[in-house]
């Protein structure tokens, strides 16, 4: 869909559509550049003050994952007012705000539409000084590709839908989803990464390919590297994947080569869609052992999971 936008002719545009990034850059001034992003979701647990939380977080990660400072936010509403009580889109725009407050942004509007479904996320608008963008481009043979935050939350929030998960199995779910990803992308420009991106909507193989696509390399990921939430690979096989999951590992079919013995589940977890998921970053190998060091002295636990290596854009899982 993107081919049907106009060609960008600004040359003040630093970051558009282009490469599939986390945010739109546009440089203000020599030394200072507006950053934009949008999203926003549906519920994903049941509670209405944790499932604003959790979507402020997710439309938060785009703007830290872009090495920017995030400086206010706009609420985007869709909410049934004839099916749901007020009550219940008070205590999501709370828990948003309490998300919001704890960046050290402020909500100053939005917008509300009436709507069978509710959803709920955030636009938001940030600065960064335009030498110091990081992108999902730009990675180089030799880096290494650090990961935060465990994987396989969309089938563990599929197996809770489903009735088949209490709330304590999902509870680590939940606080990953609620961790902002300011400590990890702070960690980040104290050391420097070549690239990186957020791991949400299009799962680890979706967005690692982006960066290997936008950067010219080839993408390795070492499958038994990879951190997964607990329980997530048995539901797994219990087949309760999302069907946005499924739809990830289609898409990059074509682009992502399997070396060894994976099965389906297997498949199905790098694949699988994650809300407020962790960052994945490219970083020089001389340097990972400073970026582990930085995001472990922040709380923030992180896995090498794989390299980069010289190729033509693709993926290979090992």
């Amino acid at each position: 869909m993107l081919r049907h936008l106009s060609p960008i002719a600004d040359p003040n545009v630093l970051v558009g559509a282009a490469t599939s990034d986390d945010a739109a850059v546009y440089r203000l001034t020599p030394d200072l550049a507006a950053v934009a992003t949008v999203d926003y979701i549906t519920p994903v647990v049941d509670d209405p003050y944790t499932f604003g939380a959790v979507a402020a977080a997710n439309s938060l990660s785009d703007v830290y994952a872009m090495g920017a400072r995030p400086l206010f936010a706009l609420s985007l509403v869709n909410f049934p007012r004839d099916t749901l009580p007020f009550s219940v889109l008070e205590e999501i725009v709370r828990g948003g705000a309490a998300k919001a407050t704890e960046a050290g942004i402020a909500i100053v509007g939005g917008h509300s539409v009436d709507n069978p479904e509710p959803t709920f996320g955030l636009a938001v608008y940030g600065v960064v000084h335009p030498d110091s963008i990081v992108r999902n481009v730009g990675a180089q043979p030799g880096d290494r590709l650090v990961l935060t935050k465990p994987l396989g939350s969309g089938i563990l929030l599929t197996a809770f839908k489903w009735g088949l998960l209490g709330e304590p199995e999902l509870a680590p779910v939940v606080a990953s989803m609620l961790r902002l990803n300011r400590d990890a992308a702070e960690a980040m420009l104290e050391v420097g990464v070549h690239a990186a991106t957020d791991v949400t909507g299009f799962g680890l193989l979706g967005h690692a390919l982006e960066m290997a696509r936008g950067s010219g390399v080839l993408a390795q990921i070492e499958f038994q590297a990879v951190p997964f939430f607990d329980g997530a690979l048995a539901w797994a096989q219990q087949d309760s994947v999302p069907s946005g999951t499924r739809r990830n590992l289609e898409a990059t079919a074509s682009e992502v080569v399997w070396e060894g013995s994976f099965d389906a589940p297997r498949r199905l977890l790098l694949a699988d869609a994650q809300t407020s998921g962790g960052l994945l970053m490219a970083v020089s190998a001389d340097r990972e052992p400073a970026l582990t060091a930085a995001l472990a002295a922040r709380g923030v636990v992180a896995a090498t999971v794989g390299e980069v290596r010289a190729g033509p854009g693709r993926l290979v899982v090992r």
